[in-house]
């Protein structure tokens, strides 16, 4: 048995009125002139304004500013002006506020309020983070956990790929998880980004790293992803469904500290290149990476299927697969998440440009079974 080591994440506060408890926080945290982080979708929903509102009864001598700019994807812009604006304003803190782009943004922007000339593509050249900026995170979707994750995932200008960013420096200092955020998310958002920590958590328990903890947890979002999804996608304002969801995004978060596999390389380029939101681009991929799995290693979704209810102790490793399979199929389709990519804009003569990317992604290198380009051509054009 080989050494490894475990960690886990950072403070959070969770449930329905978290966010009022934000002055406090960044009394607590020395934090007097922030600097918030979000995307200009943001401005006029009532999430937002809670935001401010919170901000606003803090005490007269704070003041905070705002970046708005991050796109669906982020990009390197989306760490460089905001870290040009903290400097600017003499800010000593970052509240990253939305889906998991403004947050990734928002934790990469720290880096360059450190180092303001330093080239995100040399990231790893530089080994001591320490001294960022602090964060608090504070997700409206229920779907990538970036608020609990110590990585970031920039696309970069000389490559126009995306890089993940990866260091425990990065972690948020607070987490606020308010499910009565997320109550204005459109259904197919929900959807989208429910099916992105559906993803994390089935590829990171299928990975082959050892970290039994993760796989506990793993499951446990699987199961509370199942039960609650499809019931915050049909009344957007179920609180509680929406408040299991939170919870399972971050585990899912949590979990693939493990890593991750296939479908995440499939789906990161699908993004860079074609511009596909990144839970729908899991979505539409998860399904066919995971018969590639199984059909490879059978009885890898045993315990998949069980965290989803069904019954398969007395199965054989192919059934239960099959059933696992099927299950999340049909969980899918009922969200409006069976379609094919065409149907998104991507188009056949991209296809070798996204094999290429997908094999240089390193999410597939954890992947539960070895996946060569060709795999990879075969299962872009059984979903395109």
């Amino acid at each position: 048995m080989n050494l490894t080591s475990f960690s886990f994440p950072t403070q959070t506060r969770f449930g329905p009125g978290a966010l009022s408890e934000l002055p406090t926080d960044l009394e607590r945290l020395k934090i007097r002139r922030p600097l918030v982080v979000t995307d200009s979708g943001l401005l006029n929903t009532a999430a937002y304004g809670a935001l401010a509102a919170a901000l606003g009864a803090a005490e007269k001598d704070k003041q905070w500013w705002l970046y708005s700019g991050v796109h669906p994807n982020p990009i390197e812009r989306d760490v460089i002006e905001p870290a040009a604006l903290f400097r600017e304003q003499s800010c000593d803190g970052v509240i990253a506020f939305g889906g998991g782009s403004p947050l990734d943004a928002g934790k990469a922007a720290r880096i360059l309020v450190k180092r303001p000339n330093f080239k995100l593509a040399d990231f790893y050249s530089e080994p001591d983070w320490t001294g960022l900026p602090p964060l608090v995170c504070i997700p409206t979707t229920a779907g990538t956990g970036s608020e609990v994750g110590r990585s970031s995932v920039i696309t970069l200008e000389t490559t126009q790929r995306k890089a993940v960013l990866f260091h425990p420096e990065l972690l948020a200092r607070l987490v606020i998880l308010d499910p009565e955020l997320t109550v204005g998310l459109p259904p197919k958002l929900t959807a989208a980004t429910g099916a992105d920590a559906l993803t994390h958590c089935i590829e990171s328990y299928t990975c082959p790293q050892f970290h039994p903890m993760c796989d506990g947890i793993a499951l446990e979002g699987i199961h509370l992803v199942i039960d609650a999804l499809p019931r915050a996608y049909r009344d957007g304002g179920d609180i509680e469904a929406r408040g299991r969801m939170l919870v399972a995004a971050a585990m899912g978060a949590v979990a693939f500290q493990k890593d991750l596999g296939v479908v995440h390389s499939l789906a990161h380029p699908l993004s860079t290149l074609c511009g596909l939101h990144h839970g729908l681009a899991n979505a539409l991929c998860l399904v066919a990476g995971m018969r590639f799995c199984a059909a490879r290693k059978p009885g890898l979704y045993r315990r998949v299927g069980i965290a989803c209810g069904l019954e398969l102790m007395r199965v054989s490793d192919a059934e239960a697969d099959r059933q696992t399979i099927a299950l999340i199929a049909e969980f899918l389709a009922g969200l409006g998440l069976n379609q094919r990519l065409r149907e998104h804009g991507v188009r056949p003569d991209q296809l070798e440009a996204l094999v290429a990317q997908a094999v240089d992604d390193p999410c597939h290198k954890t992947n539960a079974v070895p996946v060569a380009a060709e795999d990879f051509r075969q299962l872009y054009l059984e979903v395109i």
